[in-house]
């Protein structure tokens, strides 16, 4: 069983202009056939996400022909943009629209779906596409349409504007993707109108971007990230909001646009495993965007010298959007136009610089969540999630079915590379259920290719192991399977578990649900609307890895070992002296500082091969 979306990396979708020009002439070839009597170029089966569709392949044709020149196009552009102008541009309230600031304004804005009252609630982002779409197109009106279809347009375009600031809450949805979208449209717009009335436009777009977005921007990791449904990051979502980002910083060159750009995409690079593969998030748990990603990881990606591309996409919208038959779709056409107007290229080599929230090296990653708990281990091709142990999720010792992760206290990190290892010591002060502090110090080791990870607390009572985590998925060629199996060794007793009781909040993974699937069964809403990192919280078992302590260790300590991956006999020694603890491995030695670290209370690590 493979996951349905995480599939190839972007960057291995080629990004030549001559690949550009086949995408764009096998759109025009499709809209050319499709296109109806009335000038509608929308798909037939579409229902939902429809009131910006068909203005979007009339932008594509018009960009089609800007670079072909194709006589075919003109007359196909001015038909379907007649269209839309009569059939798709909305004046009167929808029923039952909840948002509105202004009844009966007379603005036109754009529907999520025709029928009125059907489902409103998706009538703002569908006309930010709308005016996305709009401005599109008046980029490349000159010497394709009439004087007075361009100006039925801009007049519509300016409308839309309009209706989104003014007569309705501005980003009802919570939703950083859609608001940056938003502002990205009143900048494009702005260029097209008169200059102080454009100007007026451009200053409220990024006023709006100040006030609405950035300063209302949630803490993830140790960075501040625009909201996307309620949460601080959405693995869907959140690249698309970097490129509406990329497209803000290129149109008006604000460098506030490109400053959180920055930080976003640094973010992005610490939570993605080497692999690309990523999970979590308020909407869409598992789904990846595509072809809407790759402005966004394509640009910043080489302004912070990262190789972002490796994110995996659903290449079943590699360029465009696309129905179930494999028919192109409207939505979100912008993106191909920007993302073949900007000549950026994907930066190939991964960031050097030390990350807090990640650990990489070669074929190993390790992303830590914002307690620096590990959120997904990778190795071997192996995507290990936070196992679960009576509603306490993580990595870290378990006594007495307690699971010591949780910080009570500063947290603090030591990174090192020498000797072709990179390292990352991390000592968390934590409390268990008889209220003693105690120091989880937990090395994490790499030399690209296994992982070892040493876990040592003050002696614990009771019968102690490690929750090491969950296997869940495993790379296999272009796809992701699901897995419930790992190259894993330890040096004490190493077991697989899995949940004894049955039930959405108890995770198999043999089974053929999918953590997406369990996590939206979980959340309090419907599908779609709920947040499933909210429902997997609620989890209280899952299949799990446990080891158990290393059995020679000194007699202060409760010691654990576990090395990710290949190798040979794993059999670690540990010495507790004046320096530290001693750990030798097959593949290095290292020498952990005790808690009280150096001058400043940092964690002292040494380490050598």
């Amino acid at each position: 069983m493979h996951l349905p979306r995480q599939l190839g990396p972007l960057h291995d979708l080629p990004d030549t202009p001559a690949a550009y020009d086949a995408v764009l002439a096998d759109v025009t070839e499709q809209a050319l056939a499709r296109l109806t009597p009335e000038g509608n170029l929308e798909h037939p089966d579409c229902v939902d996400d429809i009131g910006d569709t068909s203005l979007g392949i009339t932008s594509l044709l018009a960009f089609a022909w800007q670079r072909t020149k194709d006589d075919r196009l003109p007359e196909a552009v001015r038909r379907s943009l007649a269209f839309h102008l009569r059939e798709r541009v909305y004046t009167d309230d929808n029923p039952g629209y909840p948002n509105l600031t202004l009844r009966n304004s007379g603005l036109p804005y754009a529907r999520y779906t025709l029928a009125a009252g059907a489902h409103p609630i998706g009538d703002w982002p569908s006309t930010v596409w709308a005016l996305l779409q709009a401005v599109n197109l008046l980029d490349a009106a000159d010497g394709l349409v009439d004087d007075v279809q361009r100006a039925e347009l801009l007049d519509v375009a300016h409308g839309y504007w309009r209706w989104l600031t003014e007569a309705t809450f501005f980003n009802p949805q919570e939703a950083g993707n859609q608001a940056i979208g938003c502002v990205v449209g009143g900048l494009m717009l702005a260029r097209h109108l008169p200059s102080a009335e454009g100007e007026s436009v451009r200053a409220r777009a990024i006023e709006l971007y100040v006030e609405k977005i950035r300063a209302h921007r949630v803490a993830d990791r140790g960075a501040l990230l625009p909201p996307e449904h309620g949460g601080a990051y959405d693995n869907n979502y959140g690249p698309i909001s970097l490129s509406f980002l990329a497209q803000a910083h290129r149109i008006s060159g604000e460098e506030i646009f490109a400053q959180d750009g920055d930080a976003l995409a640094r973010y992005i690079d610490a939570r993605l495993t080497n692999g690309g593969f990523d999970n979590g998030g308020p909407r869409y748990s598992e789904q990846h965007s595509a072809f809407e990603s790759v402005l966004g990881l394509r640009y910043f990606g080489a302004r912070i010298g990262a190789d972002l591309g490796r994110y995996r996409a659903d290449s079943r919208w590699a360029r465009h959007a696309v129905k179930a038959d494999g028919g192109v779709d409207g939505h979100f056409a912008w993106m191909l136009v920007w993302q073949i107007q900007d000549t950026t290229r994907w930066h190939r080599e991964a960031s050097t610089a030390p990350a807090r929230h990640q650990l990489r090296a070669g074929t190993v990653s390790v992303a830590f969540d914002d307690r620096m708990t590990p959120a997904v281990v990778e190795a071997a091709g192996t995507y290990h999630l936070a196992a679960a142990v009576n509603r306490q999720h993580g990595f870290g010792p378990v006594v007495d079915g307690f699971l010591l992760c949780r910080p009570m206290g500063e947290v603090r990190v030591r990174d090192l590379r020498t000797d072709g290892l990179t390292a990352k010591l991390v000592t968390k002060p934590a409390v268990g259920r008889d209220h003693v502090l105690r120091h989880v110090r937990s090395l994490y080791v790499t030399d690209g290719t296994s992982l070892w990870m040493t876990v040592a607390v003050e002696r614990l009572p009771g019968t102690p192991y490690l929750l090491a985590g969950m296997p869940y998925a495993a790379d296999d060629g272009d796809r992701v399977r699901r897995t419930a199996d790992a190259e894993v060794v330890a040096a004490g007793e190493l077991r697989l578990t899995h949940p004894e009781s049955q039930g959405i909040d108890h995770f198999d993974a043999r089974s053929e649900q999918t953590q997406e699937q369990a996590a939206f069964a979980l959340a309090a809403d419907p599908r779609g609307y709920g947040n499933p990192d909210e429902g997997w919280l609620h989890l209280v078992s899952s299949t799990a890895l446990e080891a158990e302590p290393v059995p020679d260790a000194p007699e202060d300590l409760h010691v654990f070992a576990v090395r990710y991956g290949p190798g040979g006999e794993f059999t670690p020694t540990f010495e507790h002296g004046a320096e530290g603890l001693t750990v030798r491995t097959e593949a290095f030695t290292a020498v952990i500082g005790d808690p009280a670290g150096d001058a400043q209370g940092e964690p002292e690590l040494t380490l050598r091969a």
